[in-house]
């Protein structure tokens, strides 16, 4: 399993299911590897098509397969609505090392409800960096006597 850095550009949103009925939503989304967590800005009233434009850097290690962008609608008053999900196999941008933006469904309850477009880039961890970070916080015998 590669490990490394994962750069996410987070383009826009598109068709998304509005969650509030008198007036346009104000959408966030939160990305989620593995068990790092980011949270986009709010896109105050941009509704159903909001754009944020934004990047996100996750650090790889062992055993990450997936990204997860969840969307969420905030709200002042109330609890903020969940408006749908992503799961991004990360796969394919290991053995590519770049997807550029590209529009993924958003679902909720197995419904479709709109699109999130994003670009994916993977960096790796070349072996000495890797064998550096290993070595690194431990105690290594020298030559050295006191």
């Amino acid at each position: 399993m590669p490990q490394g850095s994962l750069e996410v550009f987070l383009v826009n949103g598109k068709g998304l299911e509005n969650t509030d009925y008198l007036r346009n939503m104000d959408p966030y989304v939160i990305l989620i590897c593995r068990t790092q967590e980011q949270k986009s800005s709010v896109a105050s009233g941009q509704g159903s098509n909001p754009e944020w434009n934004e990047n996100f850097v996750f650090n790889v290690s062992e055993g990450v397969s997936n990204l997860i962008l969840k969307i969420m609608d905030s709200d002042t008053a109330t609890r903020h609505d969940f408006v749908g999900e992503a799961n991004i196999s990360l796969e394919p941008l290991f053995s590519e090392g770049n997807i550029p933006p590209t529009s993924y469904n958003v679902v909720k309850d197995d419904r479709y409800c709109g699109e999130i477009k994003l670009g994916l880039t993977f960096k790796p961890q070349n072996r000495s960096e890797r064998s550096l970070e290993e070595n690194f916080g431990g105690w290594k015998e020298s030559g050295y006597r006191i």
